[in-house]
């Protein structure tokens, strides 16, 4: 027996709170989802990474992120070409 699906989906805003190597975001309907997991040393490494430090702080409650993040451009009104 067949089934066909005919789906209208609209995602106005779509939040992850978390991402892993096993993680599956499903929208609609899949009939099979199939696991891949592929791992490769692109790099050629050798032996294991090194120890991380102690995380950066500050003295307020404030998020500090480990990698520099660049400012948002400003939002231009107008149309865009």
């Amino acid at each position: 027996m067949n089934f066909f699906v005919t789906q209208h989906i609209v995602i106005n805003s779509l939040k992850i709170e978390g991402i892993s190597n096993s993680s599956v975001c499903q929208i609609g309907s899949a009939g099979i989802i199939k696991p891949v997991t592929k791992l490769y040393n692109t790099g050629g490494f050798t032996e294991p990474a090194p120890q991380v430090g102690p995380l950066p702080t500050t003295g307020a409650e404030e998020f500090v992120p480990l990698i520099p993040l660049v400012q948002p451009s400003p939002v231009r009104s107008g149309t865009l070409r």
